[in-house]
């Protein structure tokens, strides 16, 4: 295998490369180890979950690729290709168990320990050398690998501890246990690999969404080409059935895409000309023409990637203590095994090779693998099911705190509401015109204006499939609505200020007006002459999931605020309909105010929801800002979760997914401390051996592994 290429990261100088065979957390010790003794690396961090390795050099010096890939490869690992752009990452090389070296060396130790069996069967006299042979055959691999650790700095590994352990019981005339514990302790390793490989793929998954070929369109014509070539400004053709090659926009054609691999948005969403389009989606039934916006190496899908392993990357507190705990935990252990080796002879009068034998069994239950795996194989997990349905979570800090929040602050205006005004009254105040009359008439005027009640109202007449008649002299009336010429009538459609005279005069047309803009709504008056023809009145709609996804808040103990920068009496409309506090006409400081204060009176942690733009103070104030963006820039770079699907009850999601993964951690810890203190005690006490004890340090670990990949089936309920 020649040199492989790593990955530079668009942040700084950091260096990745993909690493086969790294599967556990001692592991990931040899290799930083072995990695931070090559010249110029300032810093190395390798995570075991997603495979990688990545190395900061120091400031001014540029390490050896090739020294760093040999350090690695020394310790007996494989350098993979490399994880280059977050189009390739998530696609470790997948091999069948029995290929990998871990799988040969559980069938060769196997095999040789049934040989064993038969032979010290069939001739007796040949006594325990068949497992002599069997032992030394299979611990080989595993000495070598003690070894390479030690050289660099690393004598407490499991692998040290088993050679010491194995070879200590062929001394103290144990032959039979010592090739069993060796085959078992292959067994625990390979399947610690296999655990580790499923994990990875849930992230790999996410990659073979991504088509790998693309119809693109040269001279109206569609030609085949590899997805990863399409460059910005290209057009292609999707065809229905197909799988969306790259983030675009759509020129031409109308369809309903799937996009649940990448928003977790059940309900596909109709999409028309001008509408972006994610990679990895599903167009259902209709020809597109869509123009590339994005490189494959920047698309939404190779973004949520590169983020999620760096947020498997990055350790939770609860990862940190558990690491600085096994730290110490390891040699204190050893330690005891020495104790009761010379001890226990000299003060009980046991033998000395029944003290012996439960020091070595004791070294085999030193291992921390189980515990220190216990936690970030359950964030790991945690993190990716989140990715899987449109919970973008950035670090394994993140996916802590939000279990713990106690308050929620909420934008209104594209977070609790749709964003876009809607027309909710249509009323006629004469007999010769109705509902239908005045949508028609106020639609014509409106329909060459971008304001954002002119696109209600031509929205609301597309919807009751009115035929419009055409303007003339359409002009502007500055900050007060638009006049124009009708039909041969010259009408103005314009806020009620412009006509407060008048309505003064009119009573009974004064008092609905102020009902409605009492509601948060903003009224726009039909007016022909003098003559006040109807009115039309817009809001901006609360989203169809507001009013369950606060109530799923409500569920799971959490405060729900709305902080808006709307008018107040915008705010109050809005905040009554959805049954929550609401408080409105507030500056962005303001509302970063409002988070600091709450998190000073102990109603924290405190999380904030919004655009991530216009409540940056806010997001950064809180304990976890979260956005909602739908896949856009925003979405998943600003803030430290987003929610791809714009789904309100994604925010009672991301909190439900923190609290099961901080449940599954706690399982994990329990389960990794409970096997290590039950065979401490009875490994002490010379009531289990060494190939119990073998199978209580790599089955718990199996067990904590296979007990954090439940998280990737998570469901919200």
């Amino acid at each position: 295998m020649g040199e492989e290429s790593p990955a530079k990261s668009a942040a700084d100088d950091t260096l990745r490369w993909r690493v086969e065979g790294m599967d556990c957390a001692g592991c990931v010790r040899k290799v930083e180890a072995a990695v931070m003794r090559v010249d110029g690396v300032g810093s190395v961090a390798a995570n075991a979950t997603v495979g990688t390795v990545s190395v900061t050099p120091s400031k001014g010096l540029s390490p050896s690729h090739q020294a760093i890939e040999g350090a690695i490869r020394g310790l007996g690992y494989g350098v993979a290709s490399d994880a280059t752009d977050g189009a390739s990452a998530g696609r470790p090389r997948q091999e069948a168990w029995w290929r990998s070296a871990k799988g040969r060396l559980v069938v060769a130790s196997g095999a040789l320990l049934l040989l064993a069996f038969a032979l010290h069967w069939a001739w007796p006299a040949l006594g325990n050398w068949p497992f002599v042979a069997a032992t030394i055959v299979g611990l080989v691999p595993i000495a070598q690998a003690a070894w390479q650790a030690l050289r660099v700095g690393e004598p407490f590994t499991i692998e040290m501890l088993m050679t010491i352990a194995a070879g200590g019981a062929l001394i103290i005339d144990a032959a039979a246990e010592s090739a069993v514990v060796v085959f078992l302790f292959a067994v625990g390793e390979l399947l610690e690999g296999v655990a580790a490989s499923r994990a990875r793929r849930s992230i790999s998954a996410l990659s073979d969404l991504k088509p790998s070929t693309a119809q693109r369109l040269e001279d109206g014509e569609p030609r085949e080409v590899p997805a990863d070539t399409l460059l910005p400004g290209q057009w292609v053709l999707v065809r229905p059935g197909d799988r969306v090659p790259c983030d675009g926009q759509i020129r031409e054609g109308a369809s309903y895409l799937d996009e649940s691999s990448v928003t977790g948005e059940s309900v596909p969403p109709y999409k028309t000309t001008g509408d972006a389009v994610f990679a990895g989606t599903v167009n259902q039934d209709g020809a597109l023409k869509v123009e590339v916006t994005r490189r494959t190496e920047d698309n939404t899908i190779s973004r949520i990637i590169r983020l999620v392993e760096e947020a498997q990357a990055a350790k939770a507190p609860v990862a940190r203590f558990i690491d600085r705990f096994a730290h110490w935990y390891m040699p204190v252990v050893v330690g005891l095994a020495g104790l009761i080796a010379v001890v226990l002879p000299l003060a009980s009068g046991l033998a000395w090779s029944e003290s012996i034998y439960r020091a070595l069994a004791l070294l085999l239950i030193a291992c921390p693998c189980a515990l220190v795996i216990s936690t970030p194989a359950a964030i790991a997990a945690g993190l990716s099911s989140g990715a899987r349905r449109g919970l973008l979570i950035k670090g394994g800090a993140v996916l802590e705190t939000l279990g713990k929040l106690k308050t929620i602050a909420m934008d209104k205006t594209g977070t609790l509401t749709v964003g876009m005004p809607q027309v909710t009254d249509v009323t006629a105040f004469t007999d010769d015109e109705d509902e239908r009359g005045i949508l028609r008439l106020a639609a014509a005027l409106e329909r060459e204006s971008s304001h954002p009640i002119a696109t209600a109202i031509m929205n609301h007449a597309r919807k009751q499939d009115l035929a419009l008649p055409r303007a003339q002299a359409v002009r502007a009336l500055s900050g007060s609505g638009v006049a124009g010429h009708v039909e041969g009538r010259d009408l103005l459609l314009v806020s009620p200020r412009h006509v407060d005279d008048w309505l003064t005069e009119q009573p009974e047309r004064h008092v609905p007006i102020e009902t409605l803009e009492r509601e948060g709504k903003s009224v726009a008056i039909l007016v022909e002459g003098e003559r006040l023809l109807g009115l039309i009145a817009v809001r901006d709609e609360p989203r169809d999931d507001a009013r369950e996804g606060l109530r799923a808040l409500e569920r799971l103990g959490v405060r729900a605020v709305m902080l808006s920068g709307d008018n107040a009496r915008a705010a109050a409309a809005i905040g009554q309909a959805l049954g929550i506090e609401a408080h409105g006409e507030l500056m962005p400081d303001d509302k970063a105010q409002r988070v600091r204060k709450w998190q000073a009176n102990g109603q924290g942690p405190v999380g904030k929801v919004g655009d991530g733009i216009n409540d940056a103070p806010a997001l950064a104030a809180a304990d976890v800002g979260i956005a909602m963006g739908g896949g856009t820039d925003v979405a998943l770079e600003t803030a430290d979760a987003a929610l791809l699907g714009n789904r309100v009850s994604g925010i009672a999601e991301l909190i439900d997914l923190s609290r099961a993964t901080l449940r599954n951690v706690k399982t994990n810890v329990a389960l990794a401390l409970g096997f290590k203190a039950i065979f401490l005690v009875t490994t002490a006490m010379g009531v289990t051996g060494l190939w119990i004890a073998v199978m209580a340090d790599t089955g718990a670990t199996v067990l904590v592994t296979l007990n954090a990949m439940r998280l990737l089936r998570y469901r919200y309920r």
